[in-house]
């Protein structure tokens, strides 16, 4: 997939030293549970080599969001639990810190859900984010999800050793046509 200035891809080894970059950061990891912190070349190595080696396209897609001007990885965006008979959707999106404020994480966002409604013919994605992560609630609502719940202590982030609270969203395919 391809925006102004992102090209939205399948994950590749040459991806490793930039994955590793943009997650190494607490100030990142903290916010996903499956990302430990340090992130470390093992990690991003086991990482391609589930991107690249399972059959996750058939629940889900994984993409890397790549920079055009340079060809740079800045950050991995994810369609998951692909339900067709219900069609319905999760998934998530994070960006290297030193890419935040120029408006790529929207640009990328944006993208995910025009491929997921247009493309996939899906009804409704459900997303959510670890409460207090003030930036992935502003993004959502931006594009009009609706805060639909709370699960307490749901997951177990990798990254801080700490059971986190997630805020669960949904964004409806009529509400995103509206906007």
């Amino acid at each position: 997939m391809e925006t102004d200035r992102l090209i939205l891809r399948n994950w590749e080894e040459k991806d490793i030293d930039d994955l590793i970059e943009g997650l190494n950061n607490f100030n990142i990891s903290k916010w996903l549970a499956v990302v430990p912190f340090p992130y470390l070349r093992k990690d991003a190595e086991q990482w391609i080599h589930y991107c690249i080696n399972t059959e996750a396209n058939k629940t889900g897609y994984e993409f890397c969001i790549e920079l055009k001007s340079n060809q740079k990885v800045i950050g991995g965006i994810s369609i998951s639990r692909i339900n067709k008979l219900n069609g319905t959707a999760g998934g998530g999106i994070w960006l290297n810190e030193n890419f935040h404020g120029m408006g790529l994480g929207k640009e990328a966002f944006a993208e995910k859900i025009r491929f997921s409604f247009d493309e996939l013919g899906l009804r409704k994605l459900e997303n959510g984010f670890f409460d207090g992560n003030e930036s992935s609630k502003s993004l959502q609502e931006r594009f009009g999800y609706k805060i639909e719940g709370k699960r307490r202590k749901k997951y177990f982030c990798l990254a801080d050793g700490e059971l986190k609270d997630e805020i669960i969203t949904g964004l409806l395919k009529e509400e995103w046509i509206k906007l």
